[in-house]
């Protein structure tokens, strides 16, 4: 779409400067970079770029042999933004910037350039996004009631380049129109209500996953153009399911070519290395007291779901954020002007990212993944929150897995790890992770950390995803879990599908199906995620057994479903529980069952109650609990 301007108006106007230089112009991705417009009734692009301590600033591209002499820009003074109108220029050039700065002369990507060119190549598109044809509007409307905290919440997180691959065209990528023909059955086939992309902005180290981002508003041309990754959103809105994307803020990769020493200064990161360098990730940090910088991330934000629809942003490393001491020793780090570590400009940017994102979108999901006891992450920022809308339990992830590791003669004595949890489980809101980061790096598949013998993984993967499932919080697994990789997760190969073809394999990938299936179908499973009133415990204590059991809750009354997890090998015969009312309980879902790949050790679909007192309860029931199991039951008919 082209922009008309009349006369000779600029199309930066003060008021642009202005709200910009105090870090408050929340579009600037509709005045910076390259956009094609008609000036006096002739059509071309008008580039502008900040770079307030450059000498001289050009656009160069093939349109004029890459000579920086050709088409030099203006420099607006109060603001330090350059800009040209060049004729004729319209959408597919190639650009960049070149910049004569204090260390001589460089040639930058556009940062707030709408499409880059294929790796290793780095220059800057012209690209108009708004050709593209939505039809995802009834979804939009819908999204409320599918984003909030009382609904189903169930991500799959996964890799775009190693999903699937096309191994008889020399393991190439999916494209992003593919990837929508073949993810969206597979997600409606499992269940899941959402899911979650790695991140999608450009990169140019494909072993990086996109973390090191160096075209925040240029979404990767790996898999396709932009209105391919726009299809692909919109198809997945269409089929009911939701998209989060891995947004990185924390930190830039160095690539000259890049935001770092943008205009021959510390321009985006601070010039101390102490403030402005990351050692343990070779990366700069942003620095988020400088108005234009954090208003170019607030902008970056606003873009993916002005201009993209998305409907979360899962912003990585906050805990690098909030710390100034992160990952760095004594003497290697500068205190803030109380003495402290906390990064109080960082906080105050992660405020007002959340404030403004949540007043113009407020159904969508800010996620926090941060991994310290930092109080108040998802709570509202005028009691002193951060303002988030839900963080990744990393506590929880750590423990579990922890505990799921150790030999089941073990277990009794770190019964611990289990039950901790609930002495925080409503202190934010929660979702309960199975992500990347715990397949990589040598800490092996899921399936490779759960002990014993290959009948007693299969078991201890499927009780460790009906535990995540029946406790309380969101949802979040990573692709290859859910159908029980054997190997690590590696970027560069395709999970493996072919293991489908074992019982043992495809029983996990069932099971997980139809846990998202009660998940979604059984409000006293998710209504009070985040809400203590929708938890239980029946019987913590049973150490020796290693068995738990809690009631999950929904908001009507007697809406129960009864869990009891057996983290032993050994059935539990005749295991006497207290319930909250006697008649019928119904066996839902038995991990245990032939059909997963477990014994067929079970309740014949169910138990009557009898008035055994128990637990402190007037009825009970006696249950068979089978070996390394979830059982979960719900009443039918009170008595």
């Amino acid at each position: 779409m082209t922009t008309k301007e009349s006369g000779n108006a600029a199309f930066i106007s003060d008021v642009d400067v202005h709200l910009f230089s105090e870090g408050t112009h929340y579009r600037i991705y509709e005045k910076l970079g390259a956009h094609q417009l008609e000036r006096d009734g002739v059509k071309g692009t008008h580039f502008a770029v900040w770079a307030p301590n450059a000498a001289r600033v050009s656009v160069v591209g093939d349109f004029n042999e890459w000579n920086a002499d050709k088409n030099p820009m203006v420099l607006n003074h109060s603001s330090g933004i350059w800009s040209a109108f060049i004729p004729a220029l319209g959408h597919g050039t190639l650009y960049k910037y070149f910049i004569d700065g204090a260390n001589g002369h460089v040639q930058k990507t556009d940062p707030v350039g709408f499409a880059s060119e294929m790796r290793p190549r780095t220059a800057s598109i012209v690209w108009d996004l708004d050709t593209y044809k939505w039809n995802d509007a009834k979804w939009l409307e819908a999204r409320d009631k599918k984003n909030s905290l009382a609904k189903p919440v169930s991500i799959y997180e996964l890799h775009l380049g190693s999903w699937m691959r096309v191994p008889e065209d020399e393991n190439r990528w999916l494209t992003y129109r593919e990837m929508a023909d073949k993810l969206i059955p597979y997600v409606l086939e499992m269940n899941f209500t959402h899911v979650e992309l790695m991140p999608v902005s450009e990169h140019p180290l494909d072993a990086s996953w996109g973390y090191q981002t160096t075209g925040y508003f240029a979404v990767t041309s790996r898999f396709g153009p932009p209105e391919d990754f726009m299809y692909l959103v919109d198809k997945l809105h269409q089929a009911g399911i939701g998209v989060l994307v891995d947004w990185v803020p924390a930190h830039f990769p160095r690539d000259g070519h890049a935001l770092g020493l943008f205009d021959g200064t510390h321009l985006y990161e601070h010039a101390d290395p102490r403030l402005g360098e990351h050692r343990e990730w070779g990366t700069y940090v942003f620095n988020y007291g400088r108005y234009e910088v954090a208003n170019f991330l607030l902008s970056n934000a606003m873009f993916w779901f002005d201009k993209y629809h998305i409907d979360g942003l899962r912003v990585d490393a906050v805990a690098s954020m909030l710390y100034l001491d992160y990952a760095r020793e004594n003497g290697e780090w500068v205190a803030n002007q109380y003495g402290g570590r906390e990064n109080i400009e960082a906080i105050n940017f992660l405020r007002q990212l959340n404030e403004k994102v949540y007043a113009e979108y407020p159904s969508v999901m800010m996620v926090a993944e941060e991994s310290t006891a930092w109080p108040q992450v998802t709570r509202p920022t005028y009691v002193g929150g951060l303002g988030f809308g839900l963080k990744w339990d990393m506590g929880w992830m750590n423990d579990t897995l922890q505990f799921m590791s150790l030999d089941s003669v073990h277990r009794k004595f770190h019964h611990d790890k289990l039950t901790f949890r609930s002495m925080y489980s409503f202190s934010e809101n929660f979702i309960m992770p199975l992500s990347h980061d715990e397949v990589v790096h040598g800490k092996y598949s899921l399936l490779s950390k759960m002990p014993g013998d290959a009948w007693q993984k299969f078991a201890n993967l499927r009780l460790l995803f009906g535990y995540q499932y029946s406790s309380p919080g969101k949802k979040l697994m990573f692709m290859g879990g859910e159908i029980g990789q054997w190997i690590e997760w590696n970027e560069e190969r395709s999970i493996d599908w072919h293991l489908l073809e074992y019982p043992t394999h495809a029983g996990v990938k069932q099971w997980v199906s139809d846990l998202n299936h009660l998940y979604k179908t059984e409000p006293a499973l998710y209504e009070y995620d985040c809400n203590p009133g929708g938890f239980e415990w029946i019987d913590c204590q049973d150490n020796e057994q290693s068995i738990v059991c809690f009631l999950r809750k929904g908001k009507h009354l007697n809406d129960f479903i009864l869990v009891l997890c057996n983290f032993t090998p050994v059935p539990r015969w005749n295991y006497r529980v207290g319930v909250p009312q006697g008649g019928y309980w119904k066996e839902m879902l038995n991990s245990d069952a032939e059909v997963y790949g477990g014994s067929g050790i079970g309740n014949h679909g169910g138990v009557h109650s009898d008035s055994h007192w128990h637990h402190g309860r007037q009825d009970s029931l006696s249950v068979v609990v089978p070996p390394l199991s979830i059982v979960m039951f719900k009443v039918q008919k009170p008595e």
